[in-house]
């Protein structure tokens, strides 16, 4: 492993915060450079810290430690991920011989010096009682392979020597502080420790040494593994890859609907079908049915993976029933092994679903899954590392060995455990996939961001173009990590196919289809062109047709029910003189949905409309395109300008209301959330015309 410290990148460090001391500065840079390290520390895990002097409220100088706060990411850390604690109060509590958890965590945090701070790592008490300045701790993928195979801690301690101590496995917090205090008293010479099951410690006289060190005894870990003959993993081809996708593009839609329909919300599916994963899924795969590296896992990998031989994509049907009765399976396991341990339950904590997180698929790949992208990631990450780890374990002819069920069982149902899976209040549409179409231009974009807000990932459609990448760049940015763009031509069945295939690729299936993208154009039937009218039936009618066709297949595929909103318009209901082409194609679209409410009704797809009338932008960077087509002709026929042309329409509706692109987003938003058993309604979204009243 690579030791990638620079002076200079930690000198401009230095520069970005220069209200810190250069050991701060320092410690801040290397826990850095740990994080960015994969098969050193996965999302939020790890953590590190550093004892430097302080200032109380007295305005005296006091020793203190600052040390990663839980949750945190490292890869990321900033000053406020490093909360101070007075030294000397947790010196103190290493005269206690037992602390619960809730004790243990008010105790650590009557020590900050900002009581509104984060809280402090689960290992705070290990960092304070370790008598150096910094100290590091991982979860090296390296130590970790080294440390889960028969005669492991033998083999640990062989590897790295008299000057690191080799721990048997100790419970998290403050019975591992224990266990370490002891350790140091037993070997005051030692320069790091070995946590069986767990990970590695590190420690320096400053952060630079302390992570010199660490990359020096992984090093030493990786080495030996070579030595053992761990080799290179063996890589599939890329023929057989492209065979796995196709694979799951038929296959996940269907784990997908049925991860979600057992679980009573939506559940995304991201597959890891990799070059180095596929041959891992081949022959006996016994060594895989295991549990994780480490318990820190657990809350988001549950403690084994569900493992489904032998689907066909070409026979979903089997397909489906494999994977019924696998899903059975796995919750019948999960139920024994709850009620086997729920004694030990603490008290207030709910017991999670007896849902696999992951899935391995031979011939397909793995897959994670979660209650949305971001959590459903932090699995697939931790999926790949651990098929990997296990993978050169097989190759040594090595048999794993984890921790019993029981201390799994303690890991998962901890309380310290479960703050970690908390946040804001789950949003109406989280885990939901959506795919809106014409979603560059004013409406499109206001529907999107109501879409986003309320928890949706969101696939953002539109032509290819430059309009498309721009506006795409702006969502990217408001919703890092929620949205996902792709051209689509909705006249195109192969287009859309394509956008499907994609979307189902990314996270396994779609919820919400919104079709949005339309053509307008002013012309007396008189002179109207028939190429032009041609042109708006393409669009606004069989590209309706294409999108309700192709997401019915989708749908009936995933077989867990699904919306579809139809973007209208109150020319529907109240056409428009020199608007014919537009109201007429628009008409035929409107009828359309209202026939796919009654032929999807079965498979539990709801079709509704939404119709707006003179929808003006929210966002000044996003223009509408109608408008552009018929606004200069509406301001010449009334004598306006823009802002006139506005405030026309204003007056013209009952509850003079400024109608914008999001007040259309939130009437998709209505029907995207079931807040009633409707299918085949219009909502208008106009303020009020009389004359548009659907009837």
């Amino acid at each position: 492993m690579l030791n990638l410290w620079s002076d200079a990148e930690a000198k401009e460090l230095a520069q970005q915060y220069p209200e810190l001391s250069a050991s701060l500065v320092e410690r801040l840079y290397a826990s850095r450079l740990l994080g960015r390290e994969a098969s050193l520390i996965l999302h939020g895990g790890g953590n590190s810290s550093i004892k430097a002097k302080g200032q109380n409220i007295f305005g005296e100088s006091i020793d203190c430690l600052y040390v990663k706060a839980s949750g945190f990411d490292m890869a990321q850390l900033t000053p406020q991920g490093l909360p101070a604690l007075e030294l000397e109060g947790l010196l103190k509590l290493k005269t206690l011989s037992s602390m619960d958890d809730l004790t243990m965590t008010n105790q650590v945090r009557r020590q900050l010096l900002d009581p509104n701070a984060a809280n402090p790592s689960i290992e705070a008490l290990v960092h304070a009682w370790i008598p150096a300045a910094a100290v590091d701790h991982t979860h090296a993928d390296a130590v970790l392979v080294l440390a889960a195979q028969q005669g492991g801690k033998a083999l640990c301690q062989e590897t790295f020597g008299p000057d690191f101590v080799v721990l048997d496995y100790a419970y998290a917090g403050f019975p591992l502080a224990l266990a370490v205090a002891q350790a140091l008293s037993d070997h005051p010479q030692a320069k790091g420790l070995v946590l069986m099951s767990h990970g590695i410690i590190t420690w320096g006289e400053d952060a630079k040494s302390s992570y010199s060190r660490m990359i020096e005894a992984v090093t030493l870990a990786e080495t030996k593994l070579v030595q053992l003959g761990a080799g290179q993993a063996i890589k599939a081809k890329d023929a057989q890859v492209q065979a796995a996708w196709e694979a799951f593009t038929q296959l996940g839609p269907v784990l997908r609907g049925m991860a979600s329909l057992r679980s009573g919300r939506r559940f995304v599916a991201l597959p890891l079908i990799e070059a180095e994963v596929l041959p891992l899924l081949e022959g006996d795969l016994s060594y895989l049915n295991t549990v994780p590296l480490t318990p820190d896992h657990l809350i988001r990998t549950k403690a084994l993976p569900m493992i489904v031989e032998g689907l066909d994509p070409k026979d979903l049907e089997a397909a489906k029933e494999k994977l019924a009765a696998a899903f059975d399976a796995y919750a019948q396991q999960y139920d024994a092994y709850f009620e086997a341990h729920q004694g030990r339950l603490e008290a207030g904590l709910e017991r999670f679903d007896n849902l696999p997180r992951m899935v391995l698929l031979p011939g397909v790949g793995a897959v994670a899954l979660g209650p949305d992208v971001k959590h459903a990631q932090v699995t697939c990450d931790i999926l790949r590392q651990t098929l990997a780890a296990k993978g050169q374990l097989a190759r040594m002819n090595k048999r794993f060995e984890g921790l019993s069920p029981d201390h799994l069982f303690e890991m998962e149902y901890r309380g310290l455990q479960h703050h970690k899976l908390k946040g804001k209040k789950d949003q109406p549409l989280r885990g939901r996939v959506s795919i809106v179409t014409g979603a560059a231009g004013a409406i499109g974009a206001g529907i999107c961001h109501v879409l986003a807000q309320e928890g949706s990932q969101l696939v953002f459609t539109d032509l290819p173009g430059e309009n498309l990448e721009r506006v795409a760049q702006l969502f990217h940015q408001a919703y890092p990590g929620q949205v996902m763009h792709h051209p689509m031509d909705v006249t195109s069945a192969e287009s859309i196919d394509a956008c499907f295939d994609e979307v189902t690729r990314a996270y396994g299936g779609i919820d919400l289809l919104v079709i949005n993208a339309g053509l307008a154009h002013v012309s007396p039937l008189e002179t109207m062109d028939l190429a032009r009218f041609q042109l708006l039936e393409k669009v606004n009618v069989e590209g309706t047709l294409l999108m309700l066709s192709q997401g019915a297949k989708y749908f009936r595929r995933q077989a867990a029910g699904g919306d579809i909103v139809l973007v209208s318009t109150k020319n529907v209901f109240s056409p428009s003189a020199n608007f014919g082409a537009y109201s007429a194609t628009k008409a035929g679209s409107h009828q359309l949905a209202r026939i796919a409410s009654l032929e999807f009704a079965d498979m539990d797809v709801r079709v509704n409309m939404v119709s707006p009338d003179g929808v003006f932008s929210d966002d000044d960077q996003v223009k509408s395109g109608l408008w552009a087509t018929v606004g200069p002709d509406r301001m010449k026929a009334r004598g306006l300008d823009e802002k006139g042309l506005e405030e026309y329409y204003r007056n013209r509706n009952l509850l003079k209301a400024r109608v914008t692109a999001r007040h259309v987003g939130h009437a998709v938003l209505y029907f995207a959330t079931r807040q009633s058993p409707t299918s085949g309604a219009t909502i208008p979204v106009d303020g009020g015309l009389p004359d548009a009243t659907p009837r």
